[in-house]
């Protein structure tokens, strides 16, 4: 009975808590709410005709670039010696034969197939000579001062980071440059797409600082890649740093990036923090997912409430669909079996004897208030109670 009536004061045993935010987090906090401005591309021409369309700043909202597997990125060291491919030779040397002997623009498509082939460093080269050649050519001989279609500008970025030409792609997020590349944060997604799938926070921090200097406005895409970055990288600080500079620029975070941030907090065992996000979070939604519902209930846990933390657990079953449910007892056994040497591992020397008595004593008593309201039944603590790390 005392486990279902933890339940049903579940939004008391969240909601009434106290959560001191200092100066700096109540400003962040009442930022929270502002809405994100919304940009709309402007295309003065079908989106496939990339050399004769325009795009002018601002640029759209586009999603996040899929994540992509390291085998698809070759690394700028292996690329440097490599020679062009004849494909894209042939169509560079096609197109400054046009421009500079005919005098004619190229077709759209000669553009767009050199994009599509290219293949190393080498390749990446002749692909911004010929951007720079193509724009002079438009400025001079055409009058058209507007940059190159927006869709275009964007494949030129994902096609550096796919050859793992980072410093070319760049380029492509300065507001001036001499290749007719409109920088926008779709494009700078393609390159911290790569530093997420090569753990590179270093090409992380430099991405986010040229959308600072170049103006582009973050987004709740970008926010998802950085702090999924910066949890694989286990670097707190960063996380914290730009966390305070996404909610001041009023952007409104996925549950996706809440769920790493909060994730990353709980396996530090940082309930203060832990509490602080939880907060902000439920300012902008009101479902607890798996994944922050589980760390709120470890968060209880690390507080000395294993009934509290069980009430939550069954809380969140009851949310879940029945083809779900099955999700509530692996979670649990990522509790009872891995997050207690994650959490330790984070804990000052003095602090781990102590933490560890109260885990092995509290996470049983919470997995048998589970049991006893039917949740659980599989979930098995032989390996907890042999774990060296509580001992």
């Amino acid at each position: 009975m005392q486990v279902l009536s933890n339940a049903r004061n579940l939004a008391r045993v969240l909601g009434s808590r106290t959560i001191i935010f200092n100066s700096n987090q109540r400003y962040l906090s009442s930022l929270i709410q502002s809405p994100c401005s919304s940009l709309q591309c402007q295309i003065h021409s079908d989106a496939s005709s990339g050399i004769n369309g325009s795009c002018s700043y601002p640029m759209p909202l586009h999603s996040i670039y899929p994540m992509i597997s390291r085998t698809f990125f070759s690394t700028e060291a292996g690329t440097v010696n490599s020679n062009p491919t004849e494909a894209v030779k042939e169509l560079y040397d096609d197109m400054l034969q046009s421009v500079n002997v005919k005098r004619t623009m190229p077709p759209n498509a000669s553009l767009w197939s050199m994009i599509g082939n290219c293949k190393n460093r080498e390749d990446i080269k002749l692909l911004f000579d010929v951007l720079q050649n193509l724009r002079r050519f438009r400025l001079s001989n055409l009058r058209i001062h507007s940059n190159f279609n927006c869709n275009l500008c964007q494949q030129v970025a994902k096609t550096c980071a796919r050859v793992g030409a980072i410093d070319f792609g760049k380029k492509a997020l300065w507001l001036h440059n001499v290749y007719g590349l409109t920088p926008s944060v779709a494009s700078a997604h393609h390159l911290l797409s790569y530093a997420k799938a090569h753990n590179d926070a270093k090409l992380m921090v430099e991405v986010m600082r040229l959308l600072k200097r170049n103006n582009l406005p973050l987004q709740a895409g970008t926010a998802d890649i950085v702090f999924r970055i910066c949890y694989n990288t286990n670097d707190w600080e960063l996380i914290s740093k730009y966390s305070k500079r996404f909610m001041k620029a009023g952007v409104k975070l996925r549950q996706t990036t809440f769920d790493t941030w909060m994730e990353f907090a709980i396996r530090r065992g940082d309930t203060e923090s832990l509490w602080n996000i939880e907060k902000l979070r439920s300012e902008s939604m009101k479902q607890l997912s798996l994944t922050t519902g589980f760390a709120c209930a470890k968060a209880l846990l690390l507080e000395r409430k294993p009934e509290d933390a069980a009430a939550l657990i069954q809380s969140l079953n009851e949310s879940l669909s029945d083809g779900r449910k099955q999700s509530i007892t692996v979670e649990v056994e990522k509790l009872v079996n891995e997050w207690p040497s994650e959490v330790l591992k984070h804990q000052k020397e003095e602090d781990k004897k102590a933490l560890a008595a109260s885990l092995k004593s509290d996470i049983p008593t919470m997995v048998a208030s589970l049991l006893n309201i039917g949740l659980a039944r599989d979930v098995k603590l032989e390996d907890f109670t042999k774990n060296e790390i509580l001992s």
